[in-house]
Formats: C-alpha cells, sequence, structure tokens
C-alpha cells in the first residue's frame, strides 16, 4: 500500500472516520474506494458506504482475494448495522474463510463475530454461544476484545445472568478506555444502561413495582409461582410451562395470578379472557372448558378450583403466586422491543427475527404507525421502520431469548 493509503487506514483504526476522508476522498482507485466506505460507514451514511464497498470488490482483480473478502466483511458489518439480516451469510462465511487461508485472523476474527452478532439479534442463542466458545480474544486488539465481550454479556442478558453479564461489560469497559475511541466507550456504556434501569413489574397482592434485571433473575430463583407476562409462561421449582400459543389460557392464568390469594369472579374472567361484556351461558360454558384445559396444563404447578363466585389458583409447592408484567403494556411489544435499539428496520429482517411471517409484521407495523408508534421512511424494498428508544425501561424481556428453565 502507498502512504496515503496507511495513514487512511491508520485513521479508521483509531476511529477518525474524518481524518481518513482527508487522506483519500479524491481518489478512485480500488484500495481507497474502500477505505472511503468504511469511513462513511462509521459516519453514519450506510447506503453509500455500501455503494463504495461495493465498487471496491470490483476494482480489484481475481488475484486480490483477500482485498475483496475484507470489503464483503465491511459490506457484511453494514447490513447488521442496517439491520438487514437477510444479506447472504454464506459469502461472509467464504471471505471469513479465505482471510484464514491468507493469515488475516484480525478480519477473520471480525467477521466470526459479525456472525455470531447476527446469531444473538434473532435469538439463536445456543448457535451464538457456541460460536462465540470459539474465539480467544486474549491476542486480539482492544477493539474486538470489546466486542467480543460486549456479544458475551448480551448472551449473558438474554439468559438473566447479571453477574456474568456486569463482568463481560467491566472487560468491554476496560478494553474500550485501551481502545480509545469513543464510539466503542459509548457503545459499552449503552449496554451497561440496560442494567440499571426496570425491565419488568411485579405484581403481587394487588400491588405493583419496578424490577431490574437482576431482580427478575432472583425472582425465578425463589420459591414463587411466576406467571410470566413477558415470555408468557409459567414457571415454578425449575419447571415451565409455556402458553405463549394459548392466549386464553394465558390471560385466564394471569388473572388469577394477579388476583391471589383471592378468587377472580366469572364475569372478570370472561371480560379478559373474551371480551364479553355481557355473558351468557354459551360463555360460561366456554368458560368452564378454558378453565379445565388450563387445570390440565397446569396439574404439576398449581391447582384451580371453583369458588362461591368464580375460581381460585393455589400453587403445589410454591410460597406465593406472582405476575411478571413488562414495563410498559402495549400491542406488538416484541416489534417495539426490537424497534427500541434505535436503529432502522425493515419488516423482512423484523419477520425473520421473530420468527413470523413478513405479512404478520407489516400488519402490526402498520397497526403501530397508526398510532403514532413507529415511522417509516423509504419505498418499497428500501423501506425502514424505526422509532426513538423509549426512555426509561429496557425491553430485554421482550427479544425472543429461552430463559435458563425453557
Amino acid at each position: 500500500m502507498d502512504s496515503l493509503i496507511t495513514a487512511a487506514a491508520r485513521a479508521l483504526a483509531a476511529g477518525d472516520a474524518l481524518g481518513a476522508l482527508k487522506w483519500v476522498a479524491l481518489r478512485d482507485d480500488a484500495p481507497a474506494l474502500a477505505l472511503r466506505g468504511i469511513a462513511m460507514a462509521q459516519l453514519g451514511d450506510l447506503v453509500r458506504a455500501k455503494a463504495l464497498l461495493r465498487s471496491a470488490a470490483r476494482g480489484f482483480s481475481p488475484r486480490e482475494g483477500v482485498a475483496r473478502a475484507r470489503c464483503l466483511v465491511a459490506e457484511a458489518e453494514i447490513a447488521l448495522a442496517s439491520r438487514d439480516l437477510s444479506w447472504p451469510v454464506k459469502s461472509l462465511d467464504a471471505a471469513r474463510a479465505t482471510l484464514e487461508a491468507h493469515g488475516d485472523r484480525l478480519n477473520a476474527a471480525h467477521a466470526r463475530y459479525l456472525q455470531v452478532r447476527r446469531l444473538l439479534l434473532i435469538g439463536r442463542l445456543e448457535e451464538a454461544e457456541h460460536t462465540l466458545a470459539q474465539l480467544d480474544p486474549t491476542n486480539l486488539p482492544p477493539a474486538l476484545k470489546v466486542v467480543h465481550e460486549l456479544v458475551a454479556a448480551g448472551i449473558a442478558l438474554r439468559r438473566l445472568q447479571t453477574k456474568v453479564a456486569r463482568g463481560a461489560l467491566a472487560r468491554a469497559r476496560l478494553a474500550a478506555s485501551q481502545a480509545n475511541i469513543p464510539a466503542l466507550t459509548a457503545e459499552v456504556e449503552s449496554a451497561s444502561l440496560v442494567l440499571d434501569t426496570p425491565a419488568a413489574r411485579l405484581i403481587a397482592n394487588g400491588a405493583e413495582r419496578p424490577l431490574l434485571l437482576e431482580d427478575v433473575e432472583a425472582l425465578h430463583a425463589s420459591p414463587a409461582l411466576v406467571v410470566d407476562a413477558c415470555r408468557y409462561v409459567v414457571r415454578a421449582a425449575g419447571k415451565a410451562v409455556s402458553l405463549a400459543n394459548r392466549p386464553v389460557l394465558f390471560e385466564l392464568a394471569r388473572a388469577l395470578g394477579e388476583a391471589w390469594p383471592g378468587d377472580v369472579p366469572r364475569d372478570v374472567l370472561l371480560a379478559r379472557a373474551f371480551g364479553a361484556k355481557l355473558a351468557d351461558e354459551s360463555h360460561r360454558a366456554r368458560l368452564r372448558v378454558e378453565i379445565g384445559r388450563l387445570r390440565k396444563m397446569l396439574q404439576t404447578l398449581a391447582s384451580i378450583g371453583p369458588t362461591k363466585s368464580g375460581f381460585l389458583m393455589a400453587p403445589c409447592r410454591a410460597r406465593e403466586v406472582v405476575v411478571l408484567a413488562p414495563p410498559v403494556e402495549q400491542q406488538h411489544g416484541a416489534v417495539l422491543a426490537f424497534l427500541a435499539d434505535g436503529e432502522s428496520w425493515s419488516s423482512s429482517a423484523l419477520a425473520l427475527a421473530l420468527g413470523t411471517s413478513q405479512r404478520t409484521v407489516q400488519r402490526a407495523l402498520d397497526s403501530l404507525a397508526a398510532a403514532g408508534s413507529v415511522q417509516a421512511f423509504g419505498r418499497a424494498r428500501a423501506r425502514r421502520w424505526m422509532t426513538p428508544p423509549v426512555p426509561g425501561f429496557t425491553t430485554t424481556l421482550l427479544l425472543p431469548a429461552p430463559l435458563p428453565s425453557d
């Protein structure tokens, strides 16, 4: 490389995108285009950055396989930042293999971390953890150590392992100070906020209070029977019964949990489960059927019996019954949980992350847009959705990831 390319590369490594552009802004050769693309990505112009990187990849000759692989890795990072989760993973894997074969271990490791971050984003924790375990950050530069620890913290947070997450974030903060890149330091501080903001609400004995993630972790380790409205499960003593696909049964379980140790009148259960304002005999018959189904599903955790006015939940071994609810109740909360990161998402990326159909996501986005909760920009395939992060609480428990007993 010539001296200008070398100077620009060093500026980018230090996080100085404007400084890098001063060296290569007027050049249109392939190495300069690649560095300009990375600089534009650091400055937030992802569309221009992607175009520059693709031009650079076309400009390198077939014999310059390593340079083209580096362009592919940079493009994959832009795709991840712009939440283009449908970006071809096989291309990134091929680029990583090329880099490893030619001894470029740092960029190969960076490609691995991109793969892990994508897996974490779509909730595939087992694969993310397995891939991360293959990476040893000991001999990596501080910037990549920050990425390693942030990914480790993200996995721990999804698993409600708050002590592990705090340790990873402490190591990330130390590595960020060594890297001396303000953007990395800001990213670590932003990730740390998740541990210090309310993640859920505890509803028990007619009262409610906010909980931090470590409080939620302690709650799951307690002898209480927890009706979890964040994951739609009922759990106690290491056992969990999922009601995610049974919304009526879960609503009945939640109503019974919120009323414990008292009972819930039949008309209240009818209104909450079926929306019935004026109940007739058919509604009452359906309620008896659904209560019977719920009783059968929860038979190892709690019993549900009739009272004079309604029904009562009694835990089998737990000392009490509590309800764990999201910090803010709102329709399409899972969609909002992803959009709350402040990034722009396509409906296809949201569908992939949520494991549902794109049409379902589009209906949810249209509903949220009509309510003013989200906004869109762009058209057709370039259409993106975003919303500012909601201040004062974290959406970690709304993201699709298994909890320890799942």
